[in-house]
């Protein structure tokens, strides 16, 4: 099969097309046929060294696909209701961007109806990091407010649509007004240009004085002091990534006076109990809002996976750029 390679960690032009040996799906486990890879910012720091692979995980990057089934484990595939030839999308812990690629059947879902195979290669690694992090560990409830950082991002654009859906009030940050108005074209109710307002000031005001329920932070650093001043009381503090920084110096006072959480997560090493766990719940509580177009695929651009140029390297250049909103999927 053909594959993406880091071939050394670096720019972008690392990423070349190789040969592999087509993978083999074990017990548990199911082969797609790649139409789709989506590409993550945790793809971009492997390929940079400073994101290791688990243990077992494959060295290729990639944690997303979507495509057909071509074989797997036959009394996993139908305790899960799947079946050869059927087409789905699955969260792995690497080797998407490849041809072929074997993922756990647990974290498979089944391409949502009307969706196509690039549109659904868009899904997995950004739903299932919102639903565990927002939903599970961050609490959100109907009627509550939440305050997205980089809410043009591809978390970003997922996290806006299902708290929306699911009857939260949205606040979002962005580093533009174009990229804001995307945001509330999306359905965020309120978007904050970072660079030019004070997101702490806007979010108090915005609430009336009572701050939000619950923030999901990509930046950590020294925006987590700055949360924590905006959060309501028994407010949530969800720390999902740290391209701010891994340092942060806090007023622990306000964490006990407002009975403050903060806490934060990684999904890529999780064992695939918990992951399957995630996505028995995205199947019933969000799928149907997929299909229903309560929810739509937010894509910004695709590439051809084994083009020349590399479309992996320009996928890259693009992501490292933040320009874009929403997604950046490869095609096969």
């Amino acid at each position: 099969m053909k594959a993406i390679e880091i071939t050394s960690y670096g720019a972008p032009e690392v990423l070349r097309v190789a040969e592999r040996p087509d993978p083999v799906a074990g017990a548990g486990e199911l082969l797609i046929r790649v139409a789709a890879s989506g590409v993550n910012r945790p793809d971009v720091l492997q390929r940079k060294g400073h994101y290791p692979v688990p243990p077992g995980a494959s060295d290729l990057p990639g944690l997303e696909v979507a495509g057909e089934i071509v074989s797997g484990d036959a009394a996993a595939l139908a305790e899960a209701g799947f079946k050869v030839g059927d087409r789905v999308c699955a969260l792995i812990a690497g080797g998407g961007y490849a041809e072929l690629c074997v993922a756990p059947v647990a974290q498979c879902l089944p391409v949502p109806k009307g969706w196509s195979d690039t549109e659904a290669a868009s899904l997995p690694e950004t739903f299932f990091t919102v639903w565990s992090n927002v939903f599970d560990r961050g609490r959100l409830q109907k009627g509550e407010t939440l305050l997205i950082q980089g809410g043009s991002s591809g978390i970003g654009v997922t996290a806006i649509q299902v708290a929306k859906a699911l009857g939260a009030t949205v606040i979002v940050t962005a580093g533009s007004d174009d990229k804001c108005e995307a945001c509330r074209k999306l359905g965020a109710d309120h978007a904050i240009n970072y660079r030019t307002s004070d997101f702490v000031e806007e979010a108090k005001k915005l609430t009336g004085g009572k701050g939000v329920d619950l923030v999901l932070d990509m930046v950590a650093g020294d925006y987590v002091a700055r949360e924590i001043e905006c959060l309501a009381e028994d407010g949530r503090l969800v720390i999902i990534a740290v391209q701010g920084g891994v340092k942060s110096e806090i007023n622990a006072g306000l964490v006990l006076r407002r009975r403050l959480t903060i806490t934060g997560s990684t999904l890529r090493p999780r064992p695939v109990a918990f992951k399957g766990a995630i996505a028995k719940a995205l199947r019933e509580k969000v799928w149907p809002l997929l299909e229903s177009g309560a929810i739509k695929p937010v894509i910004h651009s695709t590439f051809a996976a084994a083009g020349e140029p590399s479309g992996a390297a320009q996928a890259h250049a693009l992501m490292e750029s933040n320009q874009h909103i929403g997604k950046i999927v490869l095609t096969w």
